[in-house]
């Protein structure tokens, strides 16, 4: 078994506008981090497209048949007050990222692949049952959880997003089940303005990290360790699911937590420790934000680097 990548060159045809910091370009430099000699034996396949049964998971309905009918064939179409803006190949993209979100569930599930990472755009983690937001349209990392349920029949699944920004549509969508966990470490105060301490869901299945601006290395790795990590032990899901966001870097320009390379190679490798036994190593990371080409580069490449190790 190895390390799979889904990705697929329609994610490129999203173009929410020339200044817009969610651009073709992210997705460019997290392929080409990823196809240098060091990953030669990752397995890259191509993402297939998921489905309106799939985003139904998550999303309520009406707001899925919007979001195909408003979907534009030429210019652009803001879905929200200006952040979240589709282009004609926009619909195509963001159903490549929930197949491959799907997909790599299945993998891990069946024993095809020891672990999977999605290198797919727009990222996902922002949008809601009935709202984009954030650069987000369709909220990945949620439907690849409830896939897992029931396609899987599992009943414990954790997402855990170390993204600079709350993933407050992944909260909405896993408030009242006791049987989905949700962990985030997040600046605040920053958008979107979620994510505080005592946003703890139906049963303690949320557990929220805030850190404030500059926080750097020292500060996430004790708050991580003393509050997040004991608690996604104690879940103990069955799958994890990663929602790898690297806007937090020290180079990222919409962020300012200050973490580096070996702070991602760090909670990579505890988030992998701490659900060893219950998961038995299956995991899908998902690309969410990082707006420093660089920074989201070797942050990514890290990552994936320790999930190829595991």
């Amino acid at each position: 078994m190895s390390t799979l990548i889904y990705t697929h060159d329609a994610c490129y045809e999203h173009q929410p506008g020339e200044h817009h910091p969610e651009s073709p370009a992210r997705l460019r430099a997290v392929r080409r981090a990823l196809e240098t000699p060091d990953f030669a034996s990752l397995v890259w396949r191509e993402a297939p497209l998921g489905t309106a049964e799939q985003v139904k998971l998550v999303h309520a309905a009406d707001y899925v048949d919007w979001v195909h009918d408003v979907a534009p064939t030429r210019g652009l179409r803001a879905l929200d007050g200006g952040d979240t803006v589709m282009s004609p190949g926009s619909l195509q993209a963001v159903m490549r990222c929930v197949g491959a979100a799907c997909a790599g569930v299945d993998d891990v599930m069946s024993g095809a692949a020891t672990n999977v990472f999605c290198a797919t755009r727009p990222c996902g983690h922002h949008a809601e049952s009935s709202r984009a937001m954030g650069f987000c349209v369709f909220n990945q990392a949620a439907i690849a959880a409830l896939h897992a349920r029931h396609q899987h029949g599992l009943q414990r699944v954790a997402v855990i997003d170390f993204d600079v920004h709350h993933g407050n549509g992944t909260q909405q969508a896993f408030w009242g089940d006791a049987g989905l966990f949700y962990g985030s470490s997040h600046q605040s105060p920053f958008y979107p303005g979620t994510g505080a301490r005592q946003e703890a869901g139906v049963a303690q299945n949320i557990v929220n990290v805030p850190l404030a601006r500059g926080s750097g290395s020292k500060l996430f790795r004790q708050q991580m360790g003393a509050e997040l990590l004991p608690a996604l032990r104690s879940f103990a899901p069955e799958l994890l699911i990663i929602s790898a966001g690297f806007d937090a870097h020290e180079l990222d320009p919409l962020g300012g937590l200050e973490l580096t390379d070996d702070d991602f190679v760090w909670i990579t490798q505890e988030l992998l420790d701490a659900t060893a036994a219950s998961a038995q190593g299956r995991v899908v990371s998902i690309l969410e934000g990082g707006y420093s080409l660089e920074g989201l580069a070797s942050g990514t490449a890290a990552h994936v680097r320790t999930l190829m190790a595991a």
